[in-house]
């Protein structure tokens, strides 16, 4: 069972780096987050669907969870929800935050299809608490953000905030809208036809050759996060690329292998380096243009 309603122009046209009573620059964004939350932004408004989901929880060491993007579709399953649209997006500052990142993602794709003379699809935004289900099958805190091209939705564990804080050591605004608009990258990449290309690919090849494939997914959202930004110069405040490098370089593989007590190995990698994934940000966001973004066809490492 699903509840859907339409945020007003008004909210989602809102500057999501505007402040609240934390102080400071921006929404800093309170930790140990606890929600659940799901939005949907159309050009013609926001449509955001909650749930809630009880389970117990668990750690591997993924975190960003584009590589998921692999993974079949599942049965259709029903969600129960709790919150009316508005209510959700206005349950937290964090909330709130993620349904103004996405609607300007909305905005910032929508226009660079539009020049190209095509129409963007609107991705959704789907909070859960620990444990969910996705159109790709569950949905683990322990996976991180991940975009799932079976439903078209990004799903992120409402603790997401707090461990990108806590493990990462990435806090600021910027270093988590960052990650939204790397899976939106991932959907823009799945609009395209690139993701269904890349997936055949790698049923064909052996793991180390998929995983390689994935890398270049993953730089390349990278790239278009980057490209988001540069349209979001407006909102983005001094220090807030330092933060979105900052949390760039703390998920590269490199560093989270290293971080778990392993010798980093290239050929298990799947979403790059931490200097991968910091010099394909900075090309998006120097550019802001998606041309630029074009891992499959230039060396990832210059």
């Amino acid at each position: 069972m699903t509840t859907e309603a339409a945020i007003t122009s008004k909210e989602r046209g809102e500057d999501f780096s505007g402040g609240n009573n934390g102080g400071g620059g921006g929404f800093n964004l309170i930790s140990g987050l606890l929600g659940f939350v799901v939005g949907r932004f159309g050009i013609g408004g926001v449509i955001v669907l909650v749930i809630i989901c009880f389970i117990f929880k668990i750690n591997p060491l993924g975190f960003m969870g584009g590589g998921s993007s692999t993974q079949p579709a599942m049965a259709p399953h029903q969600v129960h929800s709790v919150r009316s649209a508005q209510q959700a997006c206005q349950l937290n500052a964090a909330s709130l935050f993620s349904c103004r990142v996405l609607a300007s993602t909305e905005d910032t794709w929508g226009k660079i299809f539009a020049d190209a003379g095509k129409k963007y699809k609107p991705t959704t935004l789907v909070f859960y608490s620990q444990r969910g289900r996705s159109g790709c099958g569950a949905a683990e805190s322990a996976m991180g953000p991940f975009y799932c091209p079976a439903d078209q939705r990004v799903y992120l564990d409402t603790d997401f905030y707090n461990e990108l804080v806590n493990r990462f050591h990435a806090s600021g605004d910027f270093a988590q809208a960052y990650v939204i608009a790397h899976e939106v990258g991932h959907h823009v990449q799945d609009l395209m036809g690139l993701s269904d290309q890349i997936r055949e690919q790698q049923a064909n090849v052996g793991k180390a050759a998929a995983n390689a494939l994935q890398v270049r997914m993953e730089l390349q959202a990278d790239c278009y996060a980057g490209v988001w930004a540069a349209h979001n110069r407006d909102r983005i405040e001094e220090g807030d690329v330092e933060e979105g490098m900052r949390a760039a370089q703390a998920i590269g593989d490199d560093t989270l292998e290293k971080a778990a007590g392993m010798r980093p190995v290239p050929e298990s990698f799947t979403h790059g380096t931490s200097a991968e994934r910091m010099r394909w940000l900075k090309r998006g966001i120097d550019s802001g243009d998606p041309a630029v973004c074009d891992t499959f066809h230039h060396d990832i490492d210059s």
